[in-house]
């Protein structure tokens, strides 16, 4: 399986972009899905996750309430909307996934993508 994010670029703060990962090589609703990211210099940390079917959400705290995730395996395809964005969301996001259950994806995840920067200026 590949996952391939996009989606990523600069906006100010209190704008909005919103990321997409494709899965390829299976279908993605066998997939919890997760995004993480990682701020120059810091550990990649855990920002969201979806189950399969879409009905299960989890987020960390600092992101609560401005971004959501979301799904559409139709399509094969995962979405963060992020909006009201602040500097400190700037960052490499990746998505994440997992077979195994929501616990695995919203730590460790068994399938990587590559990464798309967020910047975030003030």
């Amino acid at each position: 399986v590949q996952l391939q994010a996009s989606g990523g670029g600069l906006a100010q703060a209190g704008g909005s972009l919103r990321l997409s990962c494709v899965v390829s090589g299976r279908a993605s609703s066998i997939y919890h899905m997760g995004w993480f990211r990682q701020a120059p210099g810091k550990e990649r940390e855990f920002v969201a996750a979806i189950s399969r079917s879409g009905r299960r959400t989890s987020y960390t705290d600092s992101v609560k309430g401005r971004f959501t995730i979301s799904r559409d395996n139709t399509k094969n395809t995962v979405y963060l909307q992020m909006n009201s964005l602040k500097p400190e969301d700037t960052a490499v996001y990746y998505c994440a996934g997992s077979a195994l259950g929501m616990a695995d994806v919203t730590t460790k995840g068994d399938y990587w993508g590559q990464g798309t920067q967020v910047t975030v200026s003030s």
